[in-house]
């Protein structure tokens, strides 16, 4: 029982530390003393604000284009408030941010750009697919080898750096705007409220984010969630009389969004 209140002890311990590091409005817990026993509480904010510096900096780094769309200042302001709300619980940086696009959407600063937290999630997802597995994509002449009358049992398996992202305004021209090192003709005006799909791929080395064709989004979806070729068409085309089948198909296959197939029941 002692070891067990212990441990109890040093996890209570640890959290109001954690809070007292993240909060400036929290004193820095008794235990904390300086080697002369002076000036506890001054040495603690310099060690208070490095970690939160240090954090806003890892943000930044995860989302250039939000910060691009919104200027540094706000953005600092509301990383930070990201930050005291949801602090770190990974020692990888690389893993923190991940409710950063979340966190925009209920950010009060952030209501009246409603596209923010969807272009936020477009760059998380453009970050995730650079840092994910490497694997060949599949070779789209390996369909040529299909029987016709096989072709709609066929099941897709995602290639480990795909990733999809269902928004309501266009983020995905938004953040490709704000991502791009050329600067944008003044004269190409974006209408934010067209809806917009995302597909992220990696291929080869780099990263290639492209705007989904109509049914896009719902036809890869139910594809990558185990549906056979047939039962995702169906789907698709449900969702929205302008699917095209043939144009969907041969541009998941060449953006690499795809991994291996296999039949209904068996692996080619």
């Amino acid at each position: 029982m002692p070891h067990k209140a212990a441990s109890t002890e040093a996890r209570d311990l640890q959290s109001r530390f954690s809070a007292a590091l993240l909060d400036p409005g929290i004193a820095p817990p008794p235990v904390v003393i300086a080697h002369d026993g002076k000036k506890t509480a001054r040495r603690f904010d310099v060690y208070r604000n490095n970690v939160v510096v240090s954090l806003i900096e890892a943000v930044i780094a995860m989302y250039p284009a939000v910060q691009k769309l919104t200027g540094a200042d706000f953005f600092r302001a509301m990383a930070r408030a990201h930050i005291r709300e949801t602090p770190p619980e990974s020692a990888l940086l690389f893993e923190y941010g991940r409710d950063f696009p979340a966190f925009i959407d209920r950010y009060p600063y952030a209501l009246g750009l409603p596209w923010l937290s969807d272009v936020a999630r477009v760059e998380r997802a453009w970050l995730d697919s650079y840092h994910a597995q490497d694997a060949a994509p599949l070779n789209p002449n390996t369909l040529s080898a299909v029987p016709p009358e096989r072709l709609g049992e066929l099941r897709f398996i995602a290639h480990p750096a795909t990733r999809i992202v269902h928004s309501q305004y266009a983020a995905t021209s938004i953040f490709s705007a704000n991502r791009s090192e050329d600067p944008q003709d003044p004269a190409t005006r974006i209408e934010s409220s067209n809806p917009q799909d995302t597909l992220i791929t990696r291929p080869g080395m780099q990263v290639e984010v492209r705007e989904l064709p109509p049914g896009g989004a719902a036809f890869l979806l139910g594809l990558l969630g185990g549906h056979t070729l047939s039962v995702a068409a169906d789907e698709a085309m449900q969702a929205g009389s302008e699917f095209d089948l043939a144009a969907n198909l041969a541009g998941a296959l060449e953006a690499g969004a795809f991994g291996s197939l296999h039949f209904r029941n068996y692996r080619e």
